[in-house]
């Protein structure tokens, strides 16, 4: 909201007169992009027309369907011969020629009712963005030059009634590359809005409010993207065009004066609009910054906790062996004579299924070493294979014992 007392008035040559004018209290509305939004919506709703299709369309034929058993659709079918058109679908809305599908209709529901309340928020919104330069200057307006918003001229321009002399006050505003730009914006409208007398469509430039046309309108009239209000009949979809806001506003002294009139304020009711307050805002403080650091907040706070505590990931004792020692150190011993126990029994259940089959292994290191075979485990072996077809197995002799070893090698190192 624009919290300035006072506006400057400037003249027609853009050079300020002296004299100021009080900022009107609209100006103070709280900014509700939404209310704006969806009243504008409906606005634009209540300016359309009734379409529809012909009632008759796609049903101007005789077609009866064939019914079942002829390997066909169910689809209606056009009657007689002699002619392609002659057994083609029709009536369906798949069917060439055929209806589109739910036909439209005029008694839809074009037109949307609008709480006046609601469209007084709307327009009060809209008003106070035109007086904040960041809004503007957020909805593409070049006023980097411009010596003040809101734009206050005085009443000598509602006299004018020459373009020429209108182009002159736009160029002492600084406000001529305004216009440069919305003429570098026309072009053709894509889509068939061509062929319905909307060739060209180009964007929206400042808007001039006045309280008397004494040849305004017919000096700015030609000026592309310039649009003139009379300050009694403000509307929506002008000032917040699309449903943005924050459009460049130009106003006459006696309009902006008219506005504390028209719309009253906090202590003054309207003397135009019976029993009506301008909106409140929600805040009365928008500096949150400024709020934070007020004594008020900052005694109801707590003090800073500068102890940074990290957060553990808790992991599974058991599945995680350095998280159960820590639980249980005894956990670690335990977990090695359930291995020893483990590979005792297993060594045990080895031994006992080679006993069964006649084979003597050692056990060393984790590993098999065959030994020996018994006598009578070989004779059964050397059995088995003679008896079949197999080839003959030789047979395995004990390995010696490791004394005769040593004897041996004894003997060689005397000879």
């Amino acid at each position: 909201m624009a919290c300035r007392p006072l506006v400057s008035v400037y003249s027609e040559k853009g050079e300020a007169t002296g004299t100021s004018v009080k900022m009107p209290a609209v100006f103070q509305a709280p900014i509700r992009p939404d209310i704006v939004g969806s009243v504008h919506m409906d606005m634009m709703k209540n300016g359309r027309q009734p379409y529809a299709v012909s009632a008759k369309a796609g049903h101007q034929t005789s077609a009866e369907s064939w019914g079942t058993g002829r390997a066909v659709a169910r689809i209606p079918r056009v009657s007689g011969g002699g002619t392609n058109r002659s057994g083609q679908g029709a009536f369906g809305n798949m069917c060439r020629h055929g209806r589109m599908f739910a036909p439209t209709k005029t008694w839809r529901r074009w037109h949307r009712r609008i709480n006046v309340n609601q469209r007084r928020y709307a327009i009060c919104s809209a008003i106070a963005a035109t007086g904040i330069p960041a809004l503007v200057m957020a909805k593409g307006h070049c006023i980097e030059e411009v010596p003040e918003i809101p734009l206050v001229l005085t009443d000598k321009v509602q006299t004018l009634t020459k373009t020429k002399e209108a182009v002159g006050v736009l160029r002492k505003l600084k406000l001529w590359r305004e216009i440069e730009k919305v003429k570098s914006t026309r072009r053709f409208r894509a889509g068939k809005g061509k062929m319905r007398n909307r060739r060209r469509i180009q964007r929206r430039g400042p808007v001039v409010i006045y309280n008397q046309d004494n040849g305004i309108c017919r000096a700015f009239r030609n000026i592309p993207g310039v649009t003139l209000i009379n300050v009694d009949r403000l509307n929506l979809l002008k000032i917040a065009p699309g449903g943005h806001v924050g459009r460049l506003c130009i106003w006459t002294e006696s309009a902006f004066k008219k506005l504390d009139s028209i719309y009253g304020t906090w202590k003054k009711a309207s003397e135009q609009k019976t029993d009506y307050n301008l909106p409140m805002p929600k805040m009365t403080n928008c500096d949150l910054s400024r709020l934070l650091r007020s004594d008020e907040i900052q005694k109801a706070l707590r003090p800073p906790k500068k102890q940074v505590t990290r957060r553990v990931l808790k992991r599974n004792p058991l599945k995680n062996l350095s998280v159960l020692a820590k639980l249980n150190p005894y956990a670690v011993v335990e977990k090695k004579l359930a291995k020893l126990v483990e590979k005792q029994q297993k060594k045990k259940r080895q031994e006992l299924q080679d006993a069964k089959r006649g084979i003597k292994y050692g056990f060393k290191h984790g590993y098999y070493q065959l030994v020996g075979v018994e006598d009578v485990g070989l004779a059964t072996v050397d059995a088995a294979a003679s008896g079949g077809k197999s080839r003959p197995r030789k047979p395995v002799t004990k390995a010696p014992p490791a004394k005769e070893k040593k004897e041996k090698k004894e003997k060689k190192e005397k000879k």
